[in-house]
């Protein structure tokens, strides 16, 4: 019998919501103080906490049938948006040009985040879950932070790099590359005492602390 969880749903729910809004945000680069980055860096990161978190608590076995629903679900945003893109507009509407110009980018930049979303998200897993059996589930924010560093450089660089090149000078990109991952990996770092409390308080109300002694890591596996 499947074990019933009363929060790994929500979890899912706010870990694919991060995702696509995230997605959607990234066609905007912002300055903010001494960071250049595209916008849905505000958010993104959040989706590797909930990461973290899925993994520490329910393992690496269900936190790998999230991130292929992340996976999924922008996927379907993707084309969804450039379905309706392509459609003829309304003879008054007047906002084709500004769809364009704003989502037209959308499934560049999904494609460069699935691509880029697949190598980080699945690292920072699969590191997470192998230091915990490792560490014997002492020092968290080891785990948490490492595999972050992993991930991130990962993620950063490859959506970067298919995201913007031809889109912004070259010299830019360097930049944003920089800018993305100190950013990422600093809010990762000071989100840590929130991780920690997040994740006892699930692992008492789910009364689960899975270890991944005996997993299958092929991202593509179906089985434990």
């Amino acid at each position: 019998m499947t074990k019933s969880y009363k929060h790994l749903d929500a979890i899912t729910a706010l870990f694919v919501a991060v995702l696509l809004i995230s997605n959607i945000a990234s066609t905007k680069i912002v300055d903010f103080g001494l960071f250049t980055f595209d916008g849905g860096t505000l958010l993104f990161p959040l989706s590797y906490i909930f990461g973290d978190v899925l993994t520490e608590v329910y393992g690496y076995q269900r936190s790998r049938k999230v991130i292929w629903l992340g996976f999924f679900s922008a996927l379907l945003m993707s084309f969804t948006l450039t379905i309706v893109g392509a459609l003829p507009p309304a003879a008054d509407w007047s906002h084709q040009a500004a769809y364009e110009q704003i989502l037209g980018l959308t499934p560049r930049i999904v494609a460069a985040s699935l691509i880029a979303y697949f190598a980080g998200a699945f690292s920072n897993s699969w590191i997470l879950a192998k230091l915990k059996v490792f560490t014997r589930g002492k020092w968290l924010w080891s785990r948490t932070i490492v595999s972050t560093l992993v991930g991130q450089i990962l993620d950063t660089g490859i959506f970067i790099l298919i995201s913007f090149t031809g889109v912004v000078p070259n010299s830019l990109l360097l930049t944003l590359i920089i800018s993305n991952y100190v950013f990422k990996c600093g809010v990762e770092i000071l989100f840590t005492p929130v991780t920690y409390r997040l994740t006892n308080w699930l692992k008492q109300q789910e009364q689960e602390d899975y270890y991944d002694t005996e997993t299958n890591f092929n991202p593509f596996g179906l089985r434990s």
